[in-house]
Formats: structure tokens, C-alpha cells, sequence
């Protein structure tokens, strides 16, 4: 059996989305067990109608919830009764195998770096959702976690890439791009210029620079960037789609012939949807801490919980800190703990 700890109270839609979208996934995987924490009065509300999976569910109480309007550290510092807190100390215990949370990002940064600890050698953990590319997906890294980095940090991005899209993905060689604002080496700020030849260096399948333009071109697996660019790339992908769903929805509906065309279209757009729909993907990991932790979109459904979950239970079954362990002992060692 696998227990994966998940933060009932962490979400927009939480408690009902956490609680729902762990039933969901209890449904789907016979070897799952879940630790539910939060305030139980709350979260027994939405136990019903559970029944075939009640008895792998334990309810663990944890009255302290940590917000997105105080402070990660002092919050995780200080609240000591949150599920954020909890939850990585069982993971860091191993009493759990696995974490989930919609709640705070900066808290579950805070969590995995001063509860769980990185993995050694490791000098920045980092966030790292999947995108899609039209044929499958890429991974981002990093997203938001560290704005400002130094070379070394990118280096050790693209090795927890690497180990994430081998161990979730199924790639035996996953290729790692750098972003920058131009496909030359010589081109883009100091970090990138500074980055590139020890990427060249790097015992993975670096494939050189990525512009913008080509990131959702499957040109590369791996996407490494600095937090400030990374986070940049996800919300203006996001903006985009959304901006494009509604303009094509607009025109389909302007005319006669456009609610043809839409009506005898709507399964495609139907699969567009769902292969741009983030709650199919889960979540983003949260690599180079000592433990398989992925955070959840904030307005996460049930649905979107449980491909969390499941995302878990692959980078357990992966073995993904496993490898980035090995990997980063063939790194040349960062200049900054």
C-alpha cells in the first residue's frame, strides 16, 4: 500500500475539492491509502457516500490553516498544527510516502525546504508543471520558486527535469532546452550567457537555447529557466489560451455558418480543451526536496486532486528523488549553500 498525505484545507474549492478529489482517486488506485488532515468537522461533511473506500482513509486533526496573505516562513514557523507543517514532517518521517496541497505555494516552498529538507547537494528546489506541446507535454522549470538564480542553480534545474520526465514521463533521454530570447549562445542577459557552457558540460541531453516562440514547439522536454521568466511563460501561456478559447468561441457564434462549422467541430475543440485543461495534469512538483510533493493548482476541482494524487503515486513509482540523488553527485558542486 501507498499513503499519500493531503492538505484538505489548501484550495479555493477546499475542503469539499480535497476531500473529493481523494475519494476519486482512492476509486482509481486499489494500493492507495490517504491521510486527510484539516479541521475534521469540516471535512467530514463531504465523507458520504464513500463507503467502498472509507476504511483506507485516516482523518488527522490539524486546526491550523496557513494563508496566502501571511507569511510562508513565519507561517510554517509558527503554525505548527497545519497541514502543510504535518504533513511534510510525516513525509520527512516516512509515516507518509507522498504530499499534496492547493493551499499556499510559498508555504509548501517554506514546508519542503525547512520540514522535509532538500535532497543533498541540491541548492534550490523548484516547481516544475507540465505544459502541453501538441503532442504531450514539457516541463517547466522553474515556475515561480526562485526569482533570482545563479548558473549552477539552472544546471541543477535541468537535471531535476531530466530525472522527473525519465521517472513520471517514460523518456529515456529527455532533452533539455535553456529559455532565452534568442537560439544563439552568445545571446540573452548574464545568468543565460553564464549558464549555457555548463550546460554544454552537464551529463544530460542538452539541446541548446529556446526562444519563446518555440516553447509550446516540442524543441525540448525541458524547459529550464530562472522563477521570474518561468512564472512569465505560465501565465502568459495561460492568458493566451484562454484569450483564444473565447475569441474562437465568439466567432463561432457570430453567423449561421460559424454555428455550422462549430457544431460539426465540437469534438475537436472538445479534445483541444481538455488537453489544454490543467486539472488533467494535477499539478506541479515540487523538485529537489527529500520527498514526492506536488502542489495543486489553487482553484482545483475534485478531478483536479485526484490527477494530483496520481501524480504523486508516479514520482513514487518512478523513483524520481532516487535518481536526482544520483544525478546531482555527477554535477560540479554550486558555489552558494
Amino acid at each position: 500500500m501507498m499513503r499519500i498525505f493531503v492538505d484538505a484545507m489548501g484550495g479555493d474549492n477546499a475542503p469539499q475539492a480535497p476531500v473529493e478529489g481523494a475519494i476519486e482517486a482512492l476509486r482509481r488506485f486499489p494500493q492507495l491509502e490517504v491521510t486527510l488532515a484539516g479541521v475534521l468537522p469540516e471535512i467530514e461533511k463531504y465523507l458520504v457516500d464513500c463507503d467502498d473506500v472509507r476504511s483506507r482513509i485516516t482523518l488527522l486533526d490539524a486546526p491550523e490553516v496557513i494563508t496566502n496573505e501571511e507569511s510562508p516562513v513565519m507561517g510554517v514557523r509558527r503554525k505548527k498544527n497545519s497541514a502543510t507543517v504535518i504533513g511534510m514532517l510525516q513525509l520527512r518521517d516516512k509515516e507518509v510516502d507522498g504530499f499534496v496541497s492547493a493551499g499556499s505555494t510559498g508555504a509548501v516552498l517554506a514546508g519542503g525546504m525547512f520540514r522535509l529538507g532538500r535532497i543533498e547537494g541540491i541548492e534550490r528546489p523548484a516547481l516544475a508543471p507540465l505544459m502541453p506541446n501538441g503532442k504531450g507535454h514539457f516541463l517547466l522549470i522553474d515556475c515561480g520558486a526562485n526569482v533570482d538564480c545563479k548558473p549552477e542553480y539552472l544546471v541543477q534545474f535541468g537535471l531535476m527535469g531530466t530525472a522527473y520526465m525519465q521517472g513520471v514521463m517514460g523518456m529515456e533521454n529527455p532533452r533539455v532546452g535553456l529559455v532565452n530570447i534568442g537560439a544563439e549562445a552568445e545571446k540573452g542577459n548574464t545568468l543565460v550567457k553564464e549558464t549555457y557552457p555548463l550546460l554544454e558540460k552537464a551529463p544530460y541531453n542538452f539541446v541548446g537555447n529556446v526562444e519563446a516562440r518555440d516553447v509550446m514547439a516540442d524543441v525540448a522536454d525541458v524547459l529550464v529557466a530562472d522563477g521570474f521568466a518561468g512564472n512569465l511563460i505560465l501565465k502568459n501561456t495561460e492568458g493566451v489560451a484562454m484569450a483564444l478559447l473565447k475569441i474562437i468561441k465568439q466567432e463561432m457564434m457570430a453567423d449561421l455558418s460559424g454555428k455550422i462549422a462549430g457544431l460539426i467541430g465540437k469534438p475537436a475543440f472538445r479534445r483541444v480543451k481538455k488537453l489544454m485543461d490543467y486539472t488533467e495534469v494535477g499539478g506541479a512538483p515540487l523538485l529537489g526536496v527529500r520527498g514526492a510533493v506536488v502542489k495543486a493548482h489553487g482553484s482545483s476541482n475534485a478531478h483536479a486532486f485526484a490527477c494530483a494524487i496520481g501524480q504523486v503515486i508516479r514520482m513514487i513509482d518512478g523513483k524520481v528523488v532516487d535518481i536526482i540523488e544520483k544525478g546531482v553527485a555527477t554535477l560540479a558542486p554550486a558555489t552558494d549553500a
